[in-house]
Order: structure tokens, then sequence, then C-alpha cells
């Protein structure tokens, strides 16, 4: 029997892996499908907005802790303080993995770096290959983009990084530089560029453009399997900083770093096993999932199991880790009768069950949504709890799923996942073994 099944590939889920898989714990990642990285700009958002600011968080690690009076439940405040030390092993990771993660300059700020639309966008941590677009930076930009390629509109970002106040401007290349396809994401151009023949054609069209003093912003589309390499070839080809602009989903820079760490993974012996939708499991002395609720004493998840082209395929572990997301990960489901549940082991769950509670009269308003606030209530071990009682024993649960927080407004989704990835994991290495 494996010590750890982690159910979920997103952030969370690979960080917790990892860091059990390093403290000796056999381990085995399970997921529905692909994680939040693929959607996501592949940067380590911390905190980038508090509701009671206007203005954007310039230093998240201070401001942390002004969730601790307003906040008390955030899974930040759970982590019991381990947020810097957590982002701290990330970076470790990330140079140990081939893909560097760095921060600002100035030792705690936020970078701001462009959008997809040239907004400002508060983050703690980002690749090598974005770093140069910080907006904290006076170097002129020369944001570049090809024909026919849908996702990204140098105009549109060099225009509004203009209305704020930076220099911009835009130019356009032949799609032809790059592939020979008529139709290309901007997964299959970051394949083309792998392409040693290709980044070179590409790197004199650059140099031609560049004006001395500017900096380039390209579209995330610079490698994908040997990225780092890439990047530095083409930078130095060019002769002046690049820097990468994330585009819409499918997130180039997410899939690079999902990659990099499911083969770390793989490399420590833990499998990933994509396409594995939980579709029930057993509790022990249970014959059902509804009455687990009843007992004083919790229960002790016996196995869960997958959907097959035939029989249900059962995992058996010692302890079970929840890292599914919310709503927009899948890890929540709701209906047209205003039901709402956790999809897997009916957890509780903090979000509001009448219907018309889950949203405020204002779209965009400042205090969010109640329900993108709720989830999974857990306690200080991050096991999921119903009125302070433990549901099961030995089940976890981190990240996206959790209650306390909307990680989305807070720009806070990554570095939740990181810190509690990390702490439920270390939650379940501390505990005595039988």
């Amino acid at each position: 029997m494996m010590d750890l099944l982690v159910i979920g590939a997103g952030l969370s889920g690979l960080m917790a892996a990892v860091t059990a898989a390093r403290a000796g714990l056999s381990v085995r990642v399970i997921a529905k499908g692909l994680g939040s990285l693929h959607w996501t700009a592949g940067t380590m958002d911390v905190l980038g907005y508090l509701s009671s600011q206007e203005r954007h968080v310039r230093r998240p690690l201070e401001q942390v802790q002004v969730l601790a009076d307003t906040q008390p439940h955030h899974p930040y405040m759970l982590a019991d303080g381990a947020l810097a030390d957590s982002l701290n092993h990330f970076v470790a990771l990330s140079t140990e993995i081939g893909l560097p993660y760095q921060g600002a300059a100035t030792s705690g700020d936020n970078l701001l770096l462009p959008s997809p639309v040239g907004a400002a966008r508060p983050t703690y941590l980002a690749p090598d290959a974005q770093l140069a677009g910080d907006l904290n930076r006076t170097e002129p930009m020369l944001i570049v983009g090809f024909d026919g390629l849908r996702d990204f509109y140098p105009a549109l970002i060099a225009e509004n990084l203009s209305k704020q106040g930076h220099a911009a401007r835009a130019a356009f290349l032949p799609l032809g530089l790059l592939t020979g396809r008529r139709d290309s994401s901007t997964v299959h151009l970051a394949q083309a560029l792998d392409n040693p023949a290709r980044r070179e054609r590409l790197g004199g069209e650059l140099k031609k453009l560049v004006e001395p003093g500017e900096r380039v912003g390209l579209p995330a589309i610079v490698g994908l399997e040997d990225h780092s390499g890439a990047f530095a070839e083409l930078q130095q080809q060019v002769g002046a900083p690049l820097f990468e602009i994330p585009t819409l989903p499918p997130s180039v820079p997410g899939i690079r770093l999902f990659r990099a760490l499911r083969n770390q993974l793989q490399n420590m012996g833990v499998r990933v096993e994509i396409g594995m939708e939980v579709i029930g499991f057993e509790a022990e002395n249970s014959q059902s999932a509804s009455d687990h609720r009843s007992p004083a004493i919790p229960k002790l998840i016996q196995w869960v199991e997958t959907e097959t082209s035939a029989r249900p395929l059962r995992h058996h572990a010692r302890y079970f880790l929840l890292a599914t997301g919310g709503i927009l990960g899948g890890g929540i489901n709701s209906d047209h009768t205003g039901r709402i549940w956790e999809t897997i082991f009916d957890l509780p769950i903090t979000i509001p069950t009448d219907r018309s509670q889950w949203f405020r009269p204002q779209f965009l308003d400042p205090a969010g949504q109640p329900v993108f606030h709720g989830g999974v209530p857990v306690n200080r071990q991050f096991q999921p709890i119903d009125d302070g009682a433990l549901v099961y024993a030995n089940l976890r649960a981190c990240g996206g799923i959790l209650a306390g927080t909307d990680p989305i407004r807070e720009h806070g989704l990554e570095g939740i996942a990181i810190a509690t990835g990390m702490a439920a994991s270390q939650s379940i290495i501390r505990t005595p073994k039988d």
C-alpha cells in the first residue's frame, strides 16, 4: 500500500507530492484532467489586492499579516507563517528543474508585469523569461506580434501601456518566420521555436526592429522543451532584453512548469496519471458515503476508485490529499436546483446553500462574490472538519478548494497552492506511523 495518494495535478497537488516524496513517502498523483497551470500565466501570485485597498499590494509578505485580523481562517493563517519558507523552497526547486523563478530586485516587492491586454499585473515570482517586462523598469518597450496569430494583440497592449505612462510601441512580423502552418496556437509556435534555425531567423528580424535602449516583448512562445536554452540564445541574437507576455489559454509558461514538475516527480519515482476521474470511495466500516457525518469518531478512507473502460480501478493508500481546486477547478460543483457540493467525498463546504446568496448585485463588487470565497473548512493540520469535528482522519485538503479566501480576487492562487500544498504534506509526514 502506498503512503499518499494525491488527487489533483494542479500546483498544490504537485508541490504536495514533491514534498512527501522528498521525505521518503511513496506517492502517486491521479487527476481527472490537467490542473490550473495550463490556464494561468505561469507566475506565482501571492497577494496582489486587498479589499480594503484600491491599489495593488506592494509588499505581499508584509500585507499577509493584515489578513490575520480580517480573515483569521485564511489559508495563509493555517500555514502557520510558513509562506516565506515555502516560496523559498519553490524558488530552489524551480532552479533544480531547469525553469528558474525570481522576484523583484527590491526584496519583498511585487513585480508589475503586463497582462495579455496591457494591464499591470502584480505578481511575486516570475520565470526568468518574464522578468524584463517589469513595469517598474523604465526602458521603453517594443511589443512584437505576428500576422495571423490568435490571442495576442500588440497594438492593444502597447496602447494600454502608453495610457499608463509606459513608453511602448507595437510591430508585427510574418507568421511564416515561425511555421508553415496557417493556423497555429501558441503551443504550436513554442514547439516550432525549439528549432534553432527558426530562432535564428526570428532573432535576425527582431534585431532589425529594435531601437537602442528598448526591451522587446513577445508572446510566450520561445521554446517548450528547452525553453531556458532557447530564450537565452534568442536574447543573445537580438542583443536587447527580451520578455514574454503570457497569452490567453492555453498557457505556454504554465505548461512548461507542469511538465518540469511532472518530470521531477517521475525522476523521484512518483507516477502522475491524468484521466483518472474518482467516482467512488470506501471508508472504514461504512457501506456508503452518505452516513460519514453521523459517527463521533472520524472514519478512515480505505480506497478511492477511478473510472476505466472496464471495471473501476481501486487505489489504496494510508493517506489521501484532496487538491482538486474550487468551483473554477472542478473540485466543487453545482446544478440548476441550487445544490452545491464537493465532488469526491461530499465534504462540508462553507458556500451558502441558498443560491440567492451566492452573488452580490455588483459583478465587480470589491468584496468579491460569496460563492468564490467559500470552500472546504479545515483545521491547522489541513484535515477537513464539520463544525470542528474531523470528517476523515487520513484525509487532507489543500489549494483552491479551501475555504476562507477568494484567491482569484486577491491574486494569491499560486501562493496559496504552494504554501498549503507543502503544509498539508508536512502534516502527513509528521503524523506518527502506526
